[in-house]
């Protein structure tokens, strides 16, 4: 004896019933933030900055100390954008610090020891950026070996070659400003209202632009995602994955070395013990900036936002005398809510 059904859902609104899945305001919501994940560390952003201003006043809200927490990010910024491009093809790289160290030198010992023309330097030290990337693209997308193991062999080998090429030796500002000056062209400034902006925070917002566009106006950027979010059914749907994941880890390559001619500038100098953390502030501004680790979801301005989060902490805790160890308790726990908020929004839209 046969038994009569009802109709088949005709609408997302029936599905989303029968499946037991949110409706109302509350998938809204989650709609909105599985979209736009950097929604919630732009609120925390504004939100530390109100608060750390209510408790500080002038001492904290100054135009001087605002553009100096964009100085102190400037670098880890720009790092975190590269990490965000690997981490959104749900890849991680663990090479970007040492990446961004060795270009410098590179473009030090270049320029002083070997008396090429800084431009010519600076060429070479962005050459090496793009040729680890893309070693590391190779690994991952043509051997097929895990990026986690891929980038922290090439980290290992290459701080080896920087310890090893640079002797350890530090090119004092002095020297560079002597005899290459354009390697601390990002550290020039720019006063206006009080406020100081080096060429390097400018390169950083321009860099956020750039790729943002890149990544929601551009074949490739569609690619990218659609790699992070599937491979498989990308491949299927005519995507190159292995030229996609090539060119990603290249350009963050590339990028990481732009990184180590802004560190130049910071720093006056080329310094091989410099940014050794890099790669771990990177990988917690990405977090922090709502890039899911699972990859396909996220964006670069949430990276930016997420180092910004990192330097408005510092700042604001140490003018108000507490020990640094806060900043640390405080970062700890945004990671921890940042990724479960994002298992959350994951598991509530599937």
């Amino acid at each position: 004896m046969s038994q009569e059904t009802g109709p088949a859902p005709n609408s997302a609104e029936q599905v989303a019933s029968f499946s037991g899945g949110p409706s109302g305001f509350k998938a809204r919501l989650i709609t909105l933030l599985y979209t736009m994940p950097a929604i919630v560390p732009l609120f925390v952003l504004l939100l530390a900055v109100a608060i750390f201003g209510i408790l500080l006043g002038d001492r904290f809200l100054s135009p001087f100390a605002l553009t100096l927490i964009l100085q102190q990010v400037a670098i880890i910024g720009i790092v975190a954008m590269a990490q965000a491009l690997v981490i959104l093809t749900a890849g991680i790289d663990l090479s970007v610090g040492a990446v961004m160290i060795l270009s410098s030198v590179v473009m030090g010992k270049f320029s002083v020891d070997l008396g090429l023309p800084q431009e010519i330097a600076i060429l070479c030290g962005l050459i090496v950026g793009l040729s680890c990337g893309a070693i590391s693209g190779v690994l991952v997308a043509v051997v097929k070996l895990p990026p986690f193991i891929v980038t922290l062999g090439m980290w290992q080998i290459v701080l080896a070659v920087n310890f090893l090429y640079s002797r350890s030796e530090v090119i004092r500002s002095q020297i560079i400003a002597a005899e290459a000056p354009l390697l601390q062209f990002f550290g020039r400034t720019i006063s206006f209202g009080g406020a100081n902006f080096t060429y390097g925070v400018i390169f950083m917002f321009l860099l956020v632009l750039v790729l943002t566009y890149a990544l929601a106006q551009t074949a490739w950027g569609r690619h990218v995602y659609a790699v992070g979010d599937d491979p498989a059914a990308a491949e299927l749907s005519g995507v190159n994955v292995t030229r996609t994941l090539i060119s990603v880890y290249a350009l963050a390559g590339l990028i990481c070395a732009f990184a180590g001619w802004v560190l130049i500038g910071r720093i006056g100098s080329v310094s091989p013990q410099s940014g050794q953390f890099a790669n771990i502030e990177s990988i917690t501004a990405v977090v922090i900036g709502g890039i899911s680790l699972f990859g396909g979801r996220g964006s670069v301005a949430g990276a930016l936002f997420g180092a910004l989060i990192v330097g408005v902490f510092t700042l604001g805790l140490r003018l108000l005398g507490l020990d640094v160890q806060w900043t640390y308790l405080l970062i700890g726990l945004l990671i921890i809510f940042a990724v479960t908020l994002d298992q959350r929004i994951r598991k509530a839209a599937a």
